[in-house]
C-alpha cells in the first residue's frame, strides 16, 4: 500500500540522534553512525520527528510501504525498555539531564514563560520521572514541560492555566505521559479540555507508564 512515511537522506545525517527520542514509536535508530528506519511497520507517518533535525534530513514522502502496526510497536518498545545501556567497558551510562527551563510545576509556571514560545509541550504525571529511567532521553529532549497531579491537585486550576498557556504561545504539539493508574488519567482530560477552551487544533501524542516502569503506547 502507497502511504506517508519518513524518509532519511543519509547523505546530511550526522548522527546526532536528535531526531531519535522524539518519535514515541522507537522506529528510528542510530545504525553505522546514520539515522535509519528500523522497520516501516514502527512509522506511523505524522512527522513527530521533523522539525528536530538540524541536518534537515528528514521528511515524509509517500512511497509503498506495509500498514503501520501499532501491536508490534508496543511488542518493540516492550523489548527496549529491557534493554539496559552500557558503555563499551559493560558499566551503565549516566544520562544528562534534557531540562531546559525551571520551575516545571503546572501551578508555578508563568503562561508568558519565554520557553514555551513556539515549543513542543511535555505534560507529565508527577510519578512518571520517577516510575521511567528513561523519562530525560525519551520524552524530555527539545520539549518544554509541565508537570502536575490531577488527584492531590485542583484540576480546574490546572485546565485554567493550561488554557491560558496554550493561547499565549504558539505551542507546535502535546505529548501527555502519565501513569497507568485510574486516578492519573484525568491528567488526559485536563490536557483535552485545555485544547478545547483555548480554540486549538493540536496533536497529542500520549504515553501511558505502568507502575513497573514500562511504556504503553497509545
Amino acid at each position: 500500500m502507497k502511504r506517508n512515511i519518513v524518509f532519511i537522506d543519509e547523505d546530511k545525517c550526522n548522527g546526532c540522534g536528535l531526531c531519535i527520542p522524539n518519535c514515541a514509536e522507537g522506529a528510528m535508530k542510530i545504525i553505522d553512525g546514520k539515522a535509519k528506519l528500523v522497520d516501516d511497520r514502527f512509522c506511523d507517518g505524522l512527522g513527530a520527528c521533523l522539525g528536530h533535525c538540524p541536518q534537515d534530513a528528514i521528511k515524509i514522502i509517500e512511497r509503498d510501504a506495509p500498514e503501520f502496526d501499532e501491536h508490534e510497536v508496543k511488542k518493540h518498545l516492550a523489548v527496549d525498555f529491557r534493554k539496559e545501556i552500557k558503555t563499551t567497558s559493560g558499566v551503565s551510562k549516566r544520562q544528562s539531564s534534557e531540562l531546559r527551563q525551571w520551575p516545571v510545576q503546572l501551578t508555578l509556571v508563568s503562561p508568558q514563560a519565554s520557553y514555551f514560545k513556539d515549543s513542543d509541550l511535555l505534560v507529565a504525571a508527577d510519578c512518571v520521572s520517577f516510575a521511567y529511567p528513561n523519562f530525560h532521553s525519551d520524552f524530555l529532549a527539545g520539549k518544554s514541560l509541565i508537570i502536575g497531579c490531577p488527584k492531590l491537585d485542583d484540576a480546574e486550576s490546572y485546565v485554567d492555566k493550561l488554557t491560558e498557556i496554550l493561547k499565549n504561545n504558539k505551542i507546535k504539539t502535546i505529548t501527555l505521559v502519565n501513569m497507568e493508574v485510574p486516578c492519573c488519567f484525568g491528567l488526559q482530560h485536563i490536557v483535552e479540555e485545555a485544547v478545547q477552551r483555548a480554540g486549538k487544533v493540536l496533536p497529542i501524542r500520549q504515553t501511558v507508564i505502568t507502575i513497573r516502569g514500562e511504556k504503553i503506547w497509545k
